[in-house]
């Protein structure tokens, strides 16, 4: 009678002995199944056939510095040294000077005089409330005095060869504006400095360097020709000062191939710009 029941004990003991090492192999926390592979791109695939890496292609020349620094003074003064001294492009002085005295009367006010530094303090405000520019504060100050001097060098050779008439007839030295240059030069190194923090003190600065441009036709001080080339001598050189600034005391230079060397032709000053290509 105890025959049969040993038997069977014997045997089940030996199922459970070959089923423990069977069960030891399973993981307790299965894993996900894998998800599929995803398919292959080949709609790119003939874009770079050489394999040369993105950051190694040459950049469109559009693309490069000196070019997008150019742009913008390239078409005022352009524009400008077009329309002085005649009635040429679509819109002449003559037609310029008639609406600005029907929208504001003549007057002889000196306000331009002082608007053309209003950006600078404008930086020296944010400056002291502790907004912090693009450079430290030695190397704005070199970036002004360099972009000041191709500003006066460039504008007084400018003036001194082309003798444009004032329209009150006071002297030859109209084209371009000294005053709207200085306040575009100061407006765009505002605009340089602080506009990674807000496009604001930009539009703060060019409105100002703008009015000053427009007070000096109210006063019959310049022609429009001169005002828009003479933003455009400044914006040019606040561009050229910071594409040739060196002394960025650990930070890469901006610019190593452009050189500006302050010159005189007799009794004129003036800059000679020299460019070594790589």
């Amino acid at each position: 009678m105890h025959l049969p029941l040993l038997l069977h004990l014997r045997l089940l003991l030996l199922s459970v002995g070959l089923a423990i090492p069977t069960l030891a192999q399973v993981p307790l926390n299965p894993a996900a199944p894998a998800a599929p592979a995803a398919p292959v791109d080949t709609t790119h695939k003939y874009e770079n056939p050489l394999g040369v890496p993105v950051a190694a292609r040459p950049k469109p020349f559009f693309h490069k510095k000196l070019v997008k620094a150019l742009i913008v003074p390239t078409v005022l003064i352009g524009y400008g040294a077009y329309t002085v001294g005649g009635n040429r492009g679509f819109y002449t002085n003559q037609e310029a000077q008639c609406d600005v005295h029907r929208l504001f009367p003549s007057s002889q006010t000196r306000v331009a005089d002082l608007l053309i530094f209003a950006p600078y303090l404008e930086l020296g405000a944010t400056a002291l409330l502790g907004v912090q520019g693009r450079n430290d504060r030695v190397n704005v100050l070199l970036v002004i005095a360099k972009s000041e001097a191709i500003m006066l060098g460039s504008t007084f050779l400018v003036k001194s060869l082309t003798h444009e008439q004032r329209p009150d007839g006071s002297d030859n030295l109209s084209f371009p504006s000294g005053h709207t240059a200085q306040a575009f030069l100061a407006a765009s190194i505002v605009h340089t400095e602080l506009r990674d923090k807000s496009q604001w003190y930009g539009i703060g600065a060019y409105t100002i360097a703008t009015s000053v441009g427009v007070l000096r036709m109210v006063v019959d001080k310049h022609w429009q020709s001169d005002v828009v080339a003479g933003a455009g001598f400044g914006i040019l050189s606040a561009h050229l000062a910071y594409l040739t600034h060196r002394n960025r005391w650990g930070r890469k230079p901006i610019g190593r191939d452009l050189g500006i060397i302050p010159t005189f032709y007799g009794n004129t000053p003036g800059l000679c710009l020299t460019w070594r290509p790589r």
